[in-house]
């Protein structure tokens, strides 16, 4: 039987393919698709409805008055994905914000291809949803088995950070901000990650969406650790806006500033990614929360430590 032809509308999903061993079986990917390196090569499927370089402020008020306007955030390349002709596309029902959503592919597809096509939809919450997508995209690509594999991989992993923090009492209170304008804490999977790399997470709830919160609140809050990590934005994207956080009132006075403990993470690459790397993002978190318990090597690429 031939492999299927995969068109992936989501970056964890093209991660999981590629961990599967099923990378060139991938026919399309969508417009933030970039990792492994080589996936850049396959044509794209899908764009954003906004243009590139607005402000996190900007950016929040452009995602809202689509929304409202009941329009979809991004655009499905009919033509593009008619044209590739693939056996199954995968996206995703967790975020409309994120990445190109369950509806708009049934909507682009309906009536479209010349054949049927399996459409999965992924929608985690947690870290376990995250293990259960996989498995869910193996079985469904017929690769089982090489989803039991790469899944046990991750969990050990895991269980190492887990295990040697297993007595450790001193556990940092965490704040993640996960957007500047207006600001967001990081939901999800992120205060589970959090708590499994030895830290408190503040205001957050694991499992549920990312809540937007008042300055005054985490100011009230005063966590020992404050890690930026903006959807969606590398490290050099987060610095261009890190004037919003340096401007907000008593910034200076935060207990994680005085005591140098202010990171940039890597929120597109890892955190905002519900793949195989929302592991290296468990590992970031512990090189950040406990630095003499780990070093892993995600310094300088995965995050950096940000000083006034």
């Amino acid at each position: 039987m031939p492999a299927p032809k995969i068109v992936s509308l989501l970056p964890a999903a093209t991660e999981i393919v590629c961990a599967l061993g099923l990378e060139n079986s991938l026919i399309g990917r969508s417009h933030e698709c970039d990792h492994p390196e080589q996936v850049k090569a396959l044509p794209v499927c899908s764009e954003a409805n906004f243009p590139d370089g607005l402000s996190s402020a900007d950016i929040d008020v452009k995602v809202k008055e689509i929304l409202a306007d009941a329009l979809s955030v991004y655009t499905v390349n009919r033509e593009v994905i008619k044209e590739l002709q693939p056996d199954v596309v995968i996206t995703q029902a967790q975020c409309e914000v994120c990445a190109v959503s369950l509806p708009d592919v049934e909507q682009a597809l309906e009536n479209y291809l010349d054949k049927p096509a399996t459409i999965i939809s992924l929608q985690p919450n947690s870290l376990d949803d995250i293990f259960n997508d996989i498995a869910t995209v193996a079985a469904a690509l017929e690769v089982a088995k090489a989803g039991e594999q790469l899944i046990e991989g991750l969990q050990e992993r895991v269980d190492i950070i887990r295990h040697k923090l297993k007595f450790m009492e001193n556990k940092p209170t965490v704040a993640c901000i996960e957007w500047l304008e207006p600001m967001m804490l990081s939901g999800n999977w992120v205060p589970e990650l959090v708590t499994i790399a030895g830290g408190v997470p503040i205001l957050t709830q694991a499992g549920k969406h990312s809540p937007y919160v008042n300055w005054a609140d985490i100011q009230a809050q005063n966590p020992d650790v404050l890690i930026l990590m903006p959807c969606g934005f590398s490290i050099e994207r987060t610095m261009r806006e890190i004037d919003v956080l340096l401007q907000l009132p008593g910034f200076g006075e935060m207990k994680a500033v005085k005591n140098n403990r202010v990171y940039i993470a890597d929120g597109n690459q890892y955190f905002n990614r519900p793949g195989p790397r929302i592991v290296d993002s468990v590992e970031i978190l512990a090189e950040i929360i406990h630095p003499k318990q780990f070093i892993f090597g995600y310094e300088g690429e995965g995050w950096i430590k940000f000083t006034l």
